[in-house]
């Protein structure tokens, strides 16, 4: 499973969906805590 979510976070990039890019990242995608923004969950 967490292979999974792993790779759909990788898939999508913070300006795909309206998130600032920020600092240099370690690895692509999205951060857990930008993808509980986005789907209205705190973490």
């Amino acid at each position: 499973m967490g292979l999974f979510l792993r790779s759909r976070r990788e898939a999508v990039g913070p300006a795909q969906v309206g998130l600032p890019t920020g600092p240099r990242r370690r690895t692509p995608g999205l951060r857990r805590a930008e993808l509980a923004t986005l789907a209205g969950a705190s973490m």
